[in-house]
């Protein structure tokens, strides 16, 4: 049996029976008839269900919200953002969607030519806890506007929120089997990739699980995309608004408790201002409020797990032996539930774990540098490339900066966020592929080249 547990209490939520692997083919089996069908369902139709589910996560999103927030620990009113906000990426599928895959007409030389996308068929999406709606429906939404089927392998500890995704579907229309929730184990998984039904994997996790089906879809020859971990920069030149920074700063870090693969996790600020936002910064961080979730008043509640928890602690206790200043926080909560201390570690330097490791909680680490080309030195100087963050008042200086940083995703005076009509990914071993934008409504479509002599 899986179990989902509140991690503000401990409190056992629900308890699900696995799929069987049996069971988990003959899904996959009624998925495959369903995506036939849909495949030649009008976009119009695709598009007024779209809009149909959009309502229903607008009129049920605190009831969704508090789902999120009992089985992850997500602040209720975060929850619930969450909820809308998928809502709003519904809007611009169903609007944009047709649009963005219309046949593209190519001057060959020929009487007629042209480039047209057809969908896939069905889809294996294994998601992780931390965004368990918005990360769902961001791969889901584009690919059923597009004409394909999906199945999801949600993380355990929010296999509620996967069934309440399914249920939504089918309450807002759509047919069934065409999106169902698998309860299965990674073994399982790996099976269901060597299945000729199934045609393309996207998975948004961890460096190690990345490379495992990356390793499995290869040698299945199955298109894959891959969302992974991120380090990201928070870069403060010497001319940035401070006290902008600062308070998007402590934001950027402590928002879902530190959870989130675009966090800014290295905040690299130029020597002159360096003394002053770490006081800022510090200030900022220790007046945030750390408790239930579900009252309007917190700022920030649990992790989601407590092996996830103990994990970060040994991180940053490794961090302080390697040299690291402990300016804040760096400890476990004496408290029911998996509640760590935002935390602030100073002189952070390269070698570190905390620099050179993704720490997936709300751990700001602070480098010092030189000036601007150290900045940018330190800011690439990672293995990942998810997204980052410049700040500067001088917006031209802030875009070359931009163009310069080896990641995915570059926000001037912003932290860095998703956001519907964005293409969203990473480079070097942060993933590779796109969601949201044009981009991620064409991922899982073949290209057609049709020609008329």
């Amino acid at each position: 049996m899986y179990h989902s547990q509140n991690p503000a209490t401990g409190e056992l939520l629900a308890s699900y029976p696995p799929h069987s692997t049996p069971q988990m083919l003959e899904i996959l089996g009624a998925t495959q008839e369903a995506f036939e069908a849909w495949a030649q369902v009008p976009f119009a139709k695709r598009a007024e269900l779209l809009k149909a589910l959009a309502q229903l996560l607008r009129d049920r999103a605190n009831q969704y919200g508090a789902l999120i927030t009992q089985e992850m620990g997500k602040v209720f009113k975060e929850s619930v953002a969450e909820v809308n906000k998928c809502a709003t990426l519904i809007d611009f599928y169903a609007g944009q969607g047709e649009a963005l895959l219309a046949p593209e007409p190519i001057k060959a030389g020929f009487a007629k030519s042209y480039a047209r996308y057809e969908p896939f068929g069905v889809l294996l999406a294994i998601m992780p806890w931390n965004f368990p709606f918005w990360q769902v429906l961001r791969f889901a939404v584009p690919n059923l506007m597009g004409g394909n089927g999906v199945l999801l392998k949600h993380a355990p500890n929010v296999f509620g929120c996967a069934l309440a995704i399914e249920e939504a579907f089918l309450y807002a229309g759509f047919p069934p089997n065409l999106f169902r929730a698998l309860m299965i184990e990674p073994e399982q998984a790996s099976l269901l990739m060597e299945d000729p039904r199934l045609k393309g994997v996207t998975l948004t996790g961890s460096e190690r699980a990345g490379v495992a089906v990356a390793s499995k879809a290869g040698k299945e020859l199955k298109k894959v995309i891959l969302e992974l971990g991120g380090s990201d920069p928070f870069v403060v030149l010497e001319d940035a608004d401070l006290e902008k920074c600062c308070q998007t700063s402590v934001f950027a870090r402590c928002f879902n408790a530190g959870q989130v693969c675009i966090a800014s996790k290295r905040f690299i600020v130029v020597e002159p201002l360096y003394d002053r936002f770490l006081e800022a910064h510090r200030q900022i961080m220790e007046s945030w409020v750390v408790g239930d979730p579900m009252a309007p008043q917190t700022q920030m509640g649990p992790m989601a797990r407590a092996d996830l928890m103990i994990e970060l602690n040994s991180q940053v206790q490794q961090s302080l032996k390697e040299g690291a200043r402990l300016v804040t926080g760096g400890k476990i909560l004496d408290r029911p539930g998996h509640f760590y201390a935002p935390t602030l570690l100073a002189e952070v330097t390269p070698e570190m774990t905390c620099f050179t490791k993704e720490l997936f909680g709300p751990v700001s680490s602070l480098v010092k540098a030189k000036d601007e080309e150290e900045a940018i030195r330190l800011a690439n100087l990672s293995p990942y490339g998810l997204g980052a963050s410049v700040w500067s008042r001088d917006l031209a200086r802030a875009e070359k900066v931009a163009h310069r940083l080896e990641s995915g995703m570059v926000f001037i005076n912003s932290m860095t966020v998703s956001h519907p009509a964005l293409p969203f990914g990473g480079v070097k071993r942060s993933g590779f592929g796109r969601e949201c934008g044009s981009q991620g409504i064409r991922e899982f479509q073949a290209v057609k080249t049709v020609v008329v002599a």
